[in-house]
Formats: structure tokens, C-alpha cells, sequence
């Protein structure tokens, strides 16, 4: 199948970089998205977001004319939704987005289209989005009826990527490529040739659904066996890298590092799409779940003991002049996503319940999100935190707090990722 344009349905983290790494290959691309300040900043050439080498690949592409943003689909020989897909208050997957998504684009239609959903989902969702496509365009047949014979072809293709190293994983990385039927997976896969270097391995599309939802919650596990690790070492008075670094000299063992919990639109998230569809059948998954999300509030004690030791050495200091700063507020080091972060969700429980300043260190923002902008957190540069705080909080290992260490000169640290050890 061949394409000389495509559009990508949603220009967020994912999105825009698949967007411009196929810009790269020379196929017109057409990035939709809902923010009209992302649309104007994506066509200047510039991006919303932080990701190394976007910025670069973006301008390229924007310059060269194979890459532009709009509020409005239009016509294209295939279409890509890399919309989120998040969890309601009661773990119940929310599928909105992709709903949104498919009606947003079902009017341009033409037989012969591939449309793919890159967005990670549970189990049955691609097939759905062929079935809302078709309520929207009767006129049209989709392969969930139709089979191979259908107007338009339906696939799914998770991202596998790591914030960070995405336009090098999006080009690098083996993809998983699922159709509802054989021949949409063919399509999918045609399309995906043209700029990923990995291996594009066929499979259908729940088990390419499956795969994703796999991979994380798997990764979720094994965190939750190093964050359950630092809880045993802490109380033991362990070095608890130290002794990951000795276990993992084992030929056969390779144990993760702890952390300040989990997040990120992943890892914290997919296992419970898995766990929505079988809740009887995922005791494992559920306890790491638990384990995971229970880690900020146990970084959150770790403070507070922390300011009744310096109450107790220095009896004329009062709570409310001690100041936390809470180093990194993103969910993973250098990049500026601060979705499901538990960096972020720990500052905000320690500005909501200390009576002293509470100072929210993030370099990759300029300020915090409007949304928090009633929080008792304050926003301040990592020179101002250094000068004034008195406990010293390490949550993110973002480079620019590698480059100094408090511990040397006998402050007060809690470092939930070993890097000022």
C-alpha cells in the first residue's frame, strides 16, 4: 500500500514525534490536535513540549513543508489516533478520547484509508473504534463486518517508547503491529516501513492490545518488588542501591531500582486495563498496584520524621520556619511531563499539610500548571531552594541535580533516588 500523506490525530508526547519522524521520510502529514496554542507553536516550527531532538526534527519538517497543524482533520490515505487514554476515579478506562477521535475524523473518510490507533488501550478497544466509525459512515464498510473485504482497514500499534529517547526508540524499537484483520495488518505495516528501522511484527490486534498492557504491567511488578525492597532496607538500615547493585552481580537477576512510586501515562496506568477486565484473575498485579501508589505517602513520613529530628535538635526552631524543597516534580528525569507523577502528588502533600514553605524545584517548566497555581507549592529555581530550604528532597534524578550533592555539607536529605548517596 502506498501513502503520500497521513495524519496523526492528537500532537502530544507521542503524537507530534511520530508525526514528524514520518514528516521525515518526505509523506505529508497533517497533525490535528484540540490546543490551538499547540497548533500555532507546531506551525512556527517550534514545539509545546519537551523531548531532545524533537525540536530539531519538527523544524525540519515544518520548513520543508511536509508538516503543518490544524484544529480540523481533512482527507488523508491514513490516519493515526495517539489520543490518551487515562482511568476514572474508578480504575475504569476512559475512552472518550478515542471516541472524540473517531468521530472527528469518520466525515473525511474515503475507501482505501487505514486508520490506526496508537493509543494504549484495553483489550477490544480497536475493534470498537471500527465499530463507532462505522455508526458515523454508514455509507462505508469497516473490517469488523466486512473482513478483508472492507473499505477501510483498522489496526492497532502501540508506542513503546521511553520519554527522553523517543525519536530515537520511535525509529529504533521493534514495533507490534495488529489488525483486525490480515489485511490491515499488512496496510499498518506498510505504513510503519517507511520510517521505523526495528523489526514491524505482525500479529491481530487484541494481542498486539494485550502486548502493551504486558510490558508494563510486567515493568509495574518489578518496581513494586524494589520499592517494597527500600521499605525492608530503610527499616533495617540498608543501603538499599548499594545492595541492588551486589544482587544484580547474580548472572540471573536484574533488579530495578526503586523510586518515589510510579508514573507517567504508562506504567501506573495500563495495568489497570488489564486488571478492569480480570480482577479475579490479577492478585499479583493488584498488590504492585497498591505497593506502587502507596510509596509517596511513605516518602511523605520520611519528611515529616525528618523536621521532628531537626524540632529535636534544635529546640528553638519552630515548624513553620522550616523549608522543604522538593528537588524534581516530573515522573521520570529530564523531560517535563508531570502526568500521574508521583514526585508532583508527594510536593503537593507536603505544601497541603506543612506549615512552613514548601519549594517545588522543576527545571524542564517555567511554572507550575494553572491548575495548582492555589496549591501552597512554590515554584522556585534549584540556586534560590539551595540557599533557603532545610531538608533537601530528592524525587526526580533530573541531571541538573546530579551536578551538586547536600549530604557533603551535613544537610538534612531524603533521597528517594539514590543519587546523593
Amino acid at each position: 500500500m502506498k501513502f503520500k500523506n497521513a495524519s496523526v490525530i492528537g500532537l502530544g508526547y507521542i503524537g507530534l514525534p511520530t508525526a514528524a519522524a514520518l514528516a521525515t521520510q518526505k509523506i505529508s502529514v497533517l497533525g490535528i490536535d484540540v490546543n490551538k496554542q499547540a497548533v500555532d507553536t507546531i506551525n512556527k516550527g517550534e514545539i509545546h513540549i519537551v523531548e531532545p531532538e524533537l525540536d530539531v526534527a519538527v523544524q525540519a519538517a515544518v520548513t520543508r513543508g511536509y508538516l503543518r497543524a490544524s484544529l480540523q482533520p481533512k482527507p488523508a490515505d491514513a490516519f493515526l489516533l495517539a489520543v490518551p487514554t487515562p482511568f476514572m476515579d474508578d480504575h475504569e478506562p476512559d475512552l472518550s478520547y478515542i471516541k472524540s477521535a473517531a468521530s472527528s475524523i469518520a466525515g473525511v473518510l474515503e475507501p482505501g484509508n487505514l486508520v490506526i490507533l496508537e493509543s494504549t488501550s484495553p483489550v477490544g478497544t480497536t475493534e470498537k473504534l471500527s465499530r463507532w466509525l462505522a455508526e458515523e459512515r454508514p455509507d462505508l464498510t469497516f473490517p469488523h463486518i466486512a473482513g478483508e473485504n472492507s473499505d477501510i482497514r483498522v489496526a492497532h500499534c502501540p508506542e513503546r517508547v521511553l520519554p527522553g529517547q523517543v525519536m530515537y526508540e520511535l525509529v529504533h524499537n521493534d514495533r507490534v503491529i495488529g489488525g483486525i484483520t490480515p489485511k490491515c495488518t499488512r496496510a499498518a505495516r506498510s505504513l510503519y516501513e517507511i520510517f521505523v528501522r526495528g523489526e514491524c511484527v505482525e500479529t491481530d490486534a487484541k494481542t498486539a492490545e494485550m502486548c502493551k498492557l504486558t510490558e508494563n504491567a510486567a515493568r509495574d511488578v518489578n518496581i513494586a518488588f524494589a520499592n517494597e525492597l527500600s521499605l525492608i532496607c530503610d527499616r533495617t538500615d540498608i543501603d538499599v542501591w548499594r545492595l541492588i547493585e551486589l544482587a544484580n552481580r547474580h548472572p540471573r537477576i536484574n533488579i530495578l531500582q526503586p523510586g518515589p512510586g510510579v508514573g507517567g501515562h504508562c506504567i501506573a496506568v495500563d495495568p489497570w486495563f488489564i486488571i478492569s477486565q480480570s480482577r479475579n484473575l490479577t492478585p499479583l498485579m493488584q498488590a504492585a498496584r497498591a505497593i506502587n501508589d502507596q510509596k509517596p505517602d511513605w516518602v511523605v513520613k520520611k519528611v515529616n520524621t525528618s523536621i521532628e529530628q531537626i524540632i529535636q535538635d534544635q529546640p528553638q526552631r519552630a515548624r513553620e520556619d522550616i523549608t522543604i524543597a522538593c528537588f524534581g516534580l516530573a515522573f521520570k528525569a529530564d523531560i517535563d511531563d508531570l502526568r500521574e507523577s508521583p514526585a508532583m502528588d508527594i510536593a503537593l502533600k507536603l505544601a497541603a499539610g506543612h506549615t512552613g514553605t514548601v519549594l517545588g524545584i522543576e527545571p524542564n517548566i517555567e511554572a507550575l500548571p494553572q491548575k495548582l497555581e492555589n496549591s501552597q507549592l512554590k515554584f522556585e529555581s534549584v540556586e534560590q531552594a539551595l540557599m533557603t530550604a532545610d531538608v533537601y528532597v530528592l524525587l526526580v534524578d533530573h541531571k541538573e541535580f546530579r551536578r551538586f550533592n547536600p549530604t557533603t555539607a551535613g544537610k538534612v536529605t531524603v533521597d528517594t533516588r539514590g543519587i546523593w548517596q
